[in-house]
């Protein structure tokens, strides 16, 4: 999925004198433009609050394709799979399904049986608004929805020509009227439903990847009394099975979950890895979910806003500022003892993600000017981005695809993408004859609006300006920024992406030309040879033949350059010691059932900040 790009050596009497100071205006920086807050705090309620640092696209799984979005979904939709929250490597684990599928030996049906007794949250949608079972024609109708044409997902890439009937299904939507005017109970057959609770799949071709889209949030069941009842407003009403349910969505100031009384008994995992008893992350084996009453988003854009707030204790966990870094992280990249002094601990992940400037392919100066790409490319100082604005913490990027990856070529730090300015000025000569004179000004589009995102923009601007070319920046929200990707609007953009699930592949469909936008490929990227690399390739077993496949597409991506690969984030995360079971996880849908609270431990934080 697509990513939107000092309090130092004082005691505990200095620091809560400290803070005291400037959490004033922390607070008014937070609610400034607010219209509401949430709401208000009982002693006795468990209630977990993190941050959003984007405006989100809403809550309809089958429509929104931003992490951010996705990870809100996720706690009020549920899957057929899930990944096991403790254990590594990731495991799949059944969520809805009762077990895990039957496959026949042609690797081309799957049959899955549904859990019995599973409900929808209660809502007005449903008979005297109470929330029916979950039926296998829920998914159906859910994945029958993605493939209806006028209703323009976003996620029509995960079931294009993998699905007997499917591509059939969505050739009928086109002579539909409208979204709603679609006949859902036309058979499809590579989808039925022989009871309520068994499900059997139908490829035309081999699709080893379906367990993970299974497992993936546009894949939930919908039910379709909620989008009859909701029509084009079901993005601001969601109705799923999962452990909790919205309650307040104040689009530019919070999001408010609450516990759902209708979800089924689920229990916290009684085993994981090594070294997870002794980090404390089995103490609630066997104890239901979820573990907390409440799960409230504040939405700050802005790190030092957020980092106060965190300070302050209204928000349990927190990434670190740049300019705070230093404060919190020792040059060994531990927690420094002012941190330790307050219980905070720190949580590092390395995230399966690459960090892209993109090219839309199907601009006429870029798409035409291979030169121009790769000067670009060449002109890029990923080294003094990770140096200026993230501590040194990310890893270049040479290649798209991350180092934890089974794909992972060793050689590319010598074949891949990298900085060299002199060569840059060499193929914008190149570039220059190509077009026929002077380069015309390029535009730069950013997702985000905060201070460090219009920061990085002018950074990204200065290295470009720097080899001879003219740039225009232009900042967004991060919905419309992804309308605009969706309807190719975009010149040069600013993104990164994502891993979906555990296998390179999720990488290499953003540039499969099939994907094109609206769907995952927004840099219009069309190549033959990657074409017919990536199609041999996904429909293999795991080997080391693909794994030869997968760095061969690479390649081609990197020679072709639809796209600068900047760098791979490590994320820094502190977290106050009454955020319980709080386990870095890269695929973090779902999770936060998982996590608990200690009222008394925040209460006596805030009392310290008080007494200072």
């Amino acid at each position: 999925m697509y990513l939107p790009p000092g309090i130092k050596n004082l005691s505990q009497k200095e620091f809560a004198l400290k803070l005291s100071s400037v959490v004033f205006t922390a607070a008014l920086l937070v609610i400034a433009g607010c219209e509401g807050a949430p709401s208000g705090e009982d002693a006795n309620e468990a209630v977990i609050y993190a941050v959003m640092p984007s405006k989100i696209q809403g809550f309809d799984p089958g429509y929104t394709s931003g992490i951010y979005s996705a990870q809100v979904a996720s706690e009020i939709f549920e899957c057929l799979y899930q990944y096991h929250y403790l254990k590594r490597p990731y495991k799949l684990i059944p969520q809805l399904a009762e077990g895990m599928p039957e496959v026949s030996r042609d690797n081309l049906t799957y049959t899955i049986r549904i859990k019995k007794g599973i409900y929808f949250a209660d809502d007005k949608c449903f008979a005297d608004g109470k929330g029916r079972e979950l039926k296998a024609s829920d998914f159906v109708f859910a994945w029958k929805r993605i493939a209806n044409i006028k209703y323009l997902s976003p996620n029509w890439w995960i079931f294009e020509h993998k699905i007997l009937g499917l591509d059939e299904f969505r050739e009928y939507t086109k002579s539909c009227k409208g979204q709603f005017d679609v006949d859902y109970s036309l058979g499809i057959e590579g989808l039925e439903t022989p009871d309520d609770y068994t499900i059997v799949i139908r490829l035309k071709k081999p699709w080893p990847q379906i367990m993970y889209l299974l497992a993936f949030p546009p894949t939930a069941p919908i039910a379709k009394e909620a989008v009859d009842y909701y029509g084009k407003d079901i993005i601001r009403h969601p109705v799923g099975t999962g452990p909790f349910k919205l309650n307040v969505w104040n689009r530019g100031s919070y999001i408010e979950l609450v516990k759902n009384p209708n979800f089924r008994e689920e229990y916290y995992p009684s085993e994981g890895e090594e070294g997870d008893r002794e980090n404390g992350f089995l103490a609630d084996a066997g104890k239901r979910l979820p573990l907390v009453d409440k799960i409230s988003w504040l939405i700050i854009e802005e790190e030092q806003p957020m980092w106060l707030q965190f300070l302050r204790g209204k928000l349990d966990a927190s990434a670190i500022p740049k300019d705070s870094f230093g404060n919190a992280i020792s040059p060994s990249r531990e927690l420094t003892s002012d941190m330790k002094e307050r219980n905070i601990r720190l949580v590092k992940i390395h995230d399966p993600d690459t960090y892209f400037i993109g090219f839309n392919m199907e601009d006429p100066v870029l798409g035409n000017n291979k030169p121009l790409r790769q000067a670009i490319s060449c002109g890029y100082n990923r080294a003094g981005e990770t140096e200026l604005f993230w501590n040194n913490a990310w890893d270049v990027a040479y290649g798209f695809i991350p180092p934890m990856f089974e794909a992972y070529n060793p050689k590319i730090k010598e074949i891949g993408q990298r900085y060299d300015p002199e060569k840059a000025n060499q193929l914008l000569k190149q570039a220059e004859k190509i077009y026929g004179g002077k380069l015309p000004k390029l535009r730069l589009t950013i997702g985000a609006t905060d201070t460090q995102s219009r920061q990085l923009g002018q950074y990204n601007k200065r290295c470009l300006e720097e080899i001879g070319l003219e740039i225009e920046l232009e900042f967004m929200d991060w919905p419309i920024f992804m309308e605009k990707l969706n309807t190719k609007s975009c010149q040069i953009f600013s993104v990164g992406w994502m891993a979906d699930y555990p296998d390179t592949e999720t990488f290499l469909q953003v540039f499969y030309s099939k994907n094109a936008s609206p769907g995952p490929n927004h840099y219009n990227y069309s190549s033959k040879k990657f074409d017919e690399i990536y199609e041999k390739a996904v429909v293999m077993p795991n080997s080391p033949e693909r794994t030869e496949l997968y760095r061969q597409a690479e390649q081609t991506v990197l020679e072709d350059c639809p796209a600068v690969c900047a760098l791979h984030r490590v994320r820094y995360i502190l977290c106050h010691d009454w955020l319980g079971n709080y386990k870095g996880h890269v695929f973090p849908y779902g999770v936060w059932k998982y996590r608990k609270v200690d009222v008394t431990k925040r209460a006596a934080y805030k009392e310290l900040l008080k007494k200072g």
